[in-house]
């Protein structure tokens, strides 16, 4: 790793560290994502580059124990797959889903999920389409819009959103069983009359 990645990585084991709840899985688009282009305008023959701080964030999720994946809709898989061989970075993801599709990434999470068994809701997912965020928020994983690429700033808002989703649903949740608990006495009270 460049000294340039060794700084981003340490700050980006600061951000995680920052957080009590994390998720089990973080997801990655590749196109303005990951890297600056779009696979499909790129030669297999070329070196190709990541973001500056892309490289130092999959790392310190590595280091944390936080799997990763890849959801690109990518009509040129092959390109991929090759650029991720030659930025040795390929390992790092236990799931590759690369393929075009015109599912908005829907398809891509459903096999993810079922490759994983990770629940929608215990993802993170970084995309530069406003469209595929939509989508997968729907499915319940929490979603985030990089507009210049992944970097620690998408990184800590990512880990809150996630953090402040989880709390959400657990009160949800406690809600909804004091609620379906109290249901349940006023209909044995009525039943007891």
């Amino acid at each position: 790793m460049a000294m340039g990645e060794e700084k981003v990585k340490a700050e980006a084991m600061q951000i995680i560290g920052m957080f009590q709840i994390l998720p089990k899985l973080v997801v990655f688009d590749l196109d303005y994502t990951l890297w600056p282009f779009y696979c499909e305008c790129r030669s297999k023959r070329e070196m190709p580059s990541l973001y500056p701080h892309a490289k130092g964030i999959l790392y310190a999720l590595k280091d944390k124990g936080i799997d990763m994946a890849i959801a690109s809709r990518s009509p040129t898989p092959d390109i991929a797959k090759t650029f991720l061989e030659k930025l040795s970075i390929k390992s790092m993801f236990v799931v590759q889903e690369i393929f075009s599709s015109w599912t908005h990434k829907t398809e891509h999470f459903q096999r993810i999920h079922s490759r994983t068994g990770v629940p929608f809701n215990s993802m993170l997912f970084f995309d530069d389409e406003d469209r595929n965020i939509q989508a997968v928020s729907k499915m319940g994983a929490t979603s985030i819009l990089v507009g210049n690429g992944v970097n620690l700033g998408a990184l800590r808002q990512g880990l809150t959103k996630f953090s402040q989703n989880v709390i959400t649903s657990e009160k949800n949740k406690q809600r909804w069983l004091k609620f379906s608990q109290k249901s349940d006495s006023s209909k044995k009270k009525k039943e007891q009359d």
